[in-house]
């Protein structure tokens, strides 16, 4: 068998206005409206296109009265096509940057957990280094993270691996495990209890994952494991705000987390219960595109996420002194000591 030659697209003087109208048609559904689109007429957008596909020789498209489909082929082209052209874009922005006498742009997506802690620590690490660079990021759950990382819009990830991705064009870099914990508001009744169980927090109102989710399979199952029936009396959701809000107005219980409890303790907002649960999430890491180029700025950030996730976590700050009692006056001090004996 043949090996593919990997420079094919310069046997086949691959355009780049190709590109983009793969892109286009793809989003218009008509070769009509993607050759509009591209200021193009349609006899010269059915030329460029016949001529990639008689070059690959596959069809990208299945022509239908309605409009057209992208193939199987045409599906990989057009997902590849995007990621070409958005790196292309960035690396025009990192040129203009560079000239500008900055640093260039880096775009990371993470999950809410390394995105309260780790993420800021090394960003903050990397600033004082390279004032210059700029940094975005993108809060979301995994799957959605891994959809845009691989359209090529976010450099690399702080997320999970899922079972919904071709793992053979990511490379992965485990970070940290995540355990989780109870909480609930400050002043909850249960957080100064001792000996607590699983069966104490049963007839508790409960702010749980939605349905499907990892943790909500494995909180249910945490309850089976124990002989006891799930609780009942749940709110589903996984938005942050609300769960935050809701717990800090009731006595429901939630469970997130160990890291993600631990700074809403440190700010006051939430308590963890004192027990310790039999679960926990799936390990988060670094994720990146095998066939990526990192720019020497996400290079800088990786590096800094990597030496912030290997140092101890730093010490709890101690609380303020209380100012001494300035010591009274001799006259007040006497008045005293006359009303003590009087008592």
């Amino acid at each position: 068998m043949t090996a593919p030659n990997p420079n094919w697209y310069l046997r086949a003087r691959l355009k780049t206005r190709q590109l983009l109208l793969l892109i286009a048609i793809d989003d218009a559904g008509n070769i009509l409206r993607a050759a509009e689109a591209l200021c193009m007429t349609q006899p010269a957008a059915s030329k460029q296109l016949k001529e990639l596909e008689d070059m690959l020789g596959i069809a990208l498209f299945e022509r239908h009265p309605r409009g057209m489909l992208p193939t199987i082929y045409g599906e990989s082209m057009i997902r590849h096509a995007r990621m070409a052209l958005s790196s292309l874009a960035r690396a025009h922005e990192d040129i203009v940057a560079l000239k500008a006498g900055l640093a260039g742009q880096v775009d990371v997506g993470s999950i809410m957990t390394p995105a309260l802690s780790l993420l800021p620590r090394a960003i903050t690490s990397i600033k004082q280094q390279v004032p210059q660079l700029r940094i975005g990021v993108q809060i979301e759950s995994s799957n959605e993270l891994l959809d845009r990382l691989q359209r090529g819009t976010l450099d690399f990830l702080l997320a999970r691996l899922t079972g919904f991705h071709d793992c053979t064009e990511l490379i992965y870099e485990e970070l940290a495990p995540e355990p989780v914990v109870v909480v609930a508001r400050a002043g909850h009744p249960l957080t100064g209890r001792g000996g607590l169980t699983l069966h104490d927090l049963v007839p508790a109102p409960w702010i749980t994952p939605p349905p499907g989710s990892i943790l909500r399979q494995r909180f249910d199952q945490l309850f089976h494991n124990a002989g006891l029936e799930p609780p009942g009396d749940i709110v589903d959701t996984s938005e942050i705000v609300l769960i935050t809000s809701m717990l800090q107005m009731s006595d429901a219980l939630n469970v997130m987390s160990e890291d993600v409890a631990r700074r809403y303790q440190e700010l006051g907002l939430l308590a963890i219960l004192p027990l310790e649960l039999d679960c926990r999430m799936d390990p988060f890491g670094i994720i990146r595109r095998r066939d990526s180029v990192m720019s020497p700025g996400a290079e800088l950030l990786l590096q800094a996420i990597r030496r912030e996730a290997l140092a101890p976590p730093s010490p709890a700050p101690l609380p303020e002194p209380k100012p001494e009692p300035k010591p009274e006056p001799m006259a007040a001090a006497a008045y005293n000591l006359y009303d003590i004996a009087l008592a």
